[in-house]
């Protein structure tokens, strides 16, 4: 059954738009757009907050997104520097990364217009990454303190190359409401935060993702923490109950943006109250269909958008 959407949320994407420089050419992506845009086919209002040059490439960047239900009002646009890219390479589906450095992105400005924003925001995604500068970590962390406090704020922690630090793992963590990362990020989370206690966690599999989301749920005021495990499928937890989803047999393409479409299901249906056992599948037949993808952003006919919600199968009470 499809599900009932009286009203629109308003979903937020901030952080980091770029060019994927794929083995077969350029796609356009960053997690915090591709959640951004997976939000905005699911129904909601959603909003890219990022920044791009003043230059083709961040001209072709507005051009590409611009067919797609998504809102672009509130883009930055840096004179001074470029667009972010990042090449990826891929093994057998995996994708690694090498991130341009500095870019647009690392140059966020605290606007009023991007306070408002953050005073209207449902829910709110951010990782690690586009915080690897001093100056748009403090606008992600000002916006993010500029929420209400029923706002849902999504740390997806993405750690990619060495952009990353305890520092802004832990004043991440205080900001969220819902961690997401994946099965090979717990033992690199617990470790940076002094918190691999019994130091099992990245060697006794299911049980060592169960105790570390426990930890972390002690620790920090978050209210869910959701770990991937590629096409394992998944596991939630909260204080009072934990689901494991097997995952979804897919022939994968590429894995880019899987994990954003996984987020922005969850975060869906999370905002409409869904239980975790279809939060957790939901994730899993997204971030799937987008496996089975070239790139990110790949077209999304109808029919399947259909069959996808039908088969996820739930209505609010």
């Amino acid at each position: 059954m499809k599900e009932e959407n009286p009203k629109k949320q308003f979903i937020v994407g901030l952080g980091e738009l770029l060019w994927d420089l794929l083995p077969a050419g350029r796609q356009l992506g960053g997690a915090p757009a591709n959640f951004a845009l997976m939000s905005a086919r699911l129904g909601n209002h959603a909003v890219v907050l990022s920044r791009v040059g003043r230059d083709e490439q961040g001209r072709d960047a507005v051009a590409t997104l611009k067919p797609f239900p998504i809102d672009l009002g509130h883009l930055q646009v840096d004179p001074q520097h470029p667009t972010g890219t990042v090449s990826v390479e891929l093994n057998q589906g995996q994708a690694s990364y090498q991130f341009a450095d500095p870019v647009a992105w690392d140059f966020f400005d605290f606007t009023p217009e991007w306070q408002q924003l953050a005073t209207r925001a449902d829910a709110v995604c951010f990782g690690s990454l586009a915080q690897r500068s001093a100056v748009s970590r403090q606008t992600i962390q000002s916006f993010l303190a500029a929420t209400t406090s029923k706002c849902v704020r999504i740390f997806d922690v993405n750690l990619r190359q060495h952009y990353f630090s305890s520092e802004i793992i832990e004043e991440s963590l205080k900001l969220a409401t819902i961690l997401k990362m994946n099965d090979d990020e717990v033992p690199i989370v617990m470790q940076w935060l002094a918190l691999d206690r019994d130091k099992s966690i990245a060697h006794s599999g299911a049980a060592g993702l169960i105790n570390a989301a426990e930890i972390l749920l002690e620790e920090f005021p978050l209210q869910l923490v959701c770990i991937t495990r590629g096409g394992e499928g998944s596991v939630l937890a909260t204080r009072d109950e934990v689901h494991w989803h097997k995952g979804i047999a897919t022939q994968v393409a590429d894995t880019v943006g899987a994990g954003d479409a996984f987020t922005a299901a969850l975060t869906h249906y999370y905002l409409r109250g869904a239980p975790l056992e279809i939060l957790n599948d939901a994730g899993n037949r997204w971030g799937s269909w987008v496996a089975a993808q070239r790139g990110a952003m790949a077209p999304l006919p109808e029919e399947v958008s259909a069959s996808i919600a039908s088969k996820i199968g739930w209505t609010r009470d």
